[in-house]
C-alpha cells in the first residue's frame, strides 16, 4: 500500500500515544498488582475474585487521582483497606510500595522496533507526542525513553477525551483529515481521536488496561488497524 500523503503539515501529521504503544506500560503495573493480590492473602475471597474489585476502585479514583504509579499505589491502599476495613499501618504501607518498586523507578521498556521507526517516520513526517497521566511521572519516562527529539512537540494531559484533541487540533492548527492519532487504547487513542474528526491508527497491545477497552466498529474506513508498531512504515 503506497504511503498517505496530504497537504498542508508535509505529508500529514502522526501523534503517538506513549505508555503501551512506544514502551511498555501496562505489563509492569500487571506485575505489581499479581503480586499484590498475593500478597492480600485474603482469608475468604480467591485472587481471581479481587481483581474485579480492584479493577472498581480503580474506575472510581480516576477522577480524583488520575494514572500513573501515585494513583496504583492509592487504589492498593484503598482495596486493601475496602477488604480488610481496617486502615494500613505504616509497614503493611512500605510493603505495598516496595511491590511497586519497578513503577516507582519509571524504568523504560521499548517496544520493539520503535527508535528505528520513528526515526524513519521523522524523515518524512511532521510527528507530535500525546500521552496522559501525572505530568512529572510521564516526563520522567520520556526522557528515560530517549525518544524526545522525534517529535515537534510533546503534549502531557490529564485526560484523552475528543475535548482533548479538539483543543490540540485547535492550539496547533492542525488539520483533522489529515491528522493520525496512533496508540493501543481504544477508549482514548483511537475512539476520542475519532470523535474529533481525525483518522487513528489502532496498534493492539494485549496488556492494554481493561479500562481502556472498548469495541472498535471494523466498518470504520478512518481507523487503520496494524498487528506491530514496524508496519507503519508500509503505510506512512
Amino acid at each position: 500500500m503506497r504511503p498517505y500523503h496530504f497537504p498542508g503539515y508535509p505529508s500529514g501529521v502522526l501523534i503517538f500515544d506513549a505508555d503501551d504503544t512506544l514502551w511498555e506500560n501496562n505489563i509492569l503495573f500487571e506485575r505489581v498488582i499479581d503480586d499484590f493480590l498475593e500478597w492480600l492473602a485474603h482469608p475468604s475471597l480467591a485472587k481471581a475474585e479481587l481483581r474485579p474489585i480492584l479493577d472498581d476502585i480503580e474506575r472510581a479514583n480516576i477522577v480524583t487521582v488520575g494514572y500513573g504509579s501515585k494513583a496504583l499505589l492509592r487504589n492498593l491502599h484503598d482495596t486493601f483497606e475496602h477488604l480488610y476495613e481496617r486502615k494500613v499501618t505504616a509497614a503493611e504501607s512500605k510493603e505495598i510500595e516496595e511491590l511497586a518498586v519497578t513503577l516507582i523507578d519509571h524504568r523504560v521498556e521499548l517496544i520493539e522496533g520503535v527508535p528505528e521507526t520513528l526515526a524513519e517516520l521523522s524523515t518524512r513526517h511532521t510527528m507530535l507526542m500525546l500521552t496522559k497521566g501525572d505530568r512529572e511521572e510521564q516526563q520522567r519516562k520520556i526522557d528515560a525513553s530517549g525518544l524526545a527529539h522525534h517529535f515537534r512537540s510533546i503534549h502531557i494531559v490529564p485526560e484523552k477525551d475528543p475535548a482533548t484533541y479538539r483543543k490540540l487540533a485547535a492550539e496547533l492548527s492542525l488539520d483533522v483529515a489529515t491528522t493520525w492519532m496512533i496508540g493501543n487504547s481504544p477508549k482514548s487513542d483511537i475512539l476520542s481521536a475519532r470523535a474529533a474528526g481525525m483518522r487513528a491508527v489502532f496498534i493492539p497491545n494485549v496488556h492494554t488496561w481493561v479500562l481502556e477497552e472498548e469495541e472498535l466498529d471494523p466498518s470504520d474506513e478512518g481507523v487503520l488497524h496494524l498487528e506491530r508498531f514496524t508496519d507503519l512504515l508500509k503505510h506512512f
